[in-house]
């Protein structure tokens, strides 16, 4: 069933592996398409376009030792960068298709550069067991999907993946959601930066409800921009295999729909990130419909409107 408003959105593949630890995100973006993300969103009343895939730019720079492939994920990082801003600019709302975690590098920086632009402030929503927030020195991996919250938040030392000084968002202005594993160094520079991080204690203790309200609050009220970045490996692992980063104690089904369906109700989402789909870690692609059902609940998509009521119709 169309939901009572639509969006245009602009669908970009990322299919970048680069800054993972593990083979096979690349495929993400073919896995959503066929799981049926723009036939999803279209059937809610969207107008979709695809803008197809991103290819990484040809970069030149220092490799570091310990980090790995640091000229690679710079050239997607840009390149992502590059195709998020004219989608922004061209009225739409960015969904990035991926592929690993180092592409919100490029995607948070256009979404801040656009909200510049417009003089507004640009918000962070992240959704993930990790909080990527290591810098190249503080890594223990030297894997760069670790890295993105870093570069956007504009701590020293990462100048490498855009080239040069970029659009950043201050870390007051970011709120992290189902946090469970973080890096130790990589801790004392969230608590040293004031990152807003609610782990899944937070989640279990309070519900997922109460902490995501006051961060909507507070962007509406400030008249911001949000960008959403919806990590597979927020959810519970038993429920979304396809990913290779597992962390146990994942938020459910339930808490994923109500978060997306919140997203939806505040009317604030500008951009979006669906990232870490490992389709060759997925057991018949349900990992793959699951995040395609999850994105359909932030753009609109009603408990009643889902596919399983055919189920009901039949047991009745």
């Amino acid at each position: 069933m169309p939901s009572n408003r639509s969006v245009s959105v602009g669908l970009i593949g990322v299919p970048v592996e680069a800054g993972a630890s593990q083979r096979g995100p690349l495929m993400g973006p073919a896995a959503l398409r066929t799981a049926g993300i723009g036939e999803a969103l279209d059937a809610l009343g969207h107008a979709v376009t695809d803008f197809g895939d991103v290819t990484a730019q040809p970069v030149e720079c220092q490799e570091m030792p310990g980090v790995h492939r640091l000229g690679k994920v710079a050239g997607w990082v840009r390149a992502v960068r590059q195709r998020t801003a004219h989608v922004l600019e061209s009225g739409r709302v960015p969904v990035l298709l991926g592929g690993d975690h180092s592409l919100s590098a490029g995607s948070v920086v256009a979404a801040a550069a656009q909200a510049r632009a417009e003089g507004r402030p640009l918000f962070v929503l992240w959704f993930d067991a990790h909080t990527d927030f290591n810098t190249f020195e503080s890594s223990p991996s030297g894997h760069l999907h670790g890295v993105p919250a870093a570069v956007f938040c504009g701590l020293p030392g990462l100048e490498a993946m855009h080239g040069g000084p970029v659009p950043t968002v201050p870390c007051e202005r970011v709120c992290m959601l189902g946090i469970r594993s973080i890096d130790r160094e990589e801790e004392a520079l969230v608590l040293r930066h004031g990152l807003g991080v609610h782990d899944m204690r937070a989640v279990d203790e309070h519900g997922i409800a109460a902490l995501l309200r006051p961060f909507l609050e507070r962007v509406a009220a400030a008249n911001g921009r949000l960008h959403v970045s919806l990590d597979v490996d927020f959810l519970e692992p038993e429920i979304a295999p396809a990913v290779g980063t597992t962390v146990p104690g994942g938020a459910t089904v339930r808490e994923a729909h109500l978060a997306m369906e919140m997203l939806w109700e505040s009317g604030l989402l500008s951009s979006l990130d669906l990232v870490e789909l490992n389709p060759f870690l997925d057991e018949a692609g349900r990992t793959a419909r699951l995040l395609v059902d999850l994105t359909a609940s932030l753009f609109g998509r009603r408990v009643l409107d889902r596919p399983t009521r055919s189920r009901w119709s039949r047991a009745a």
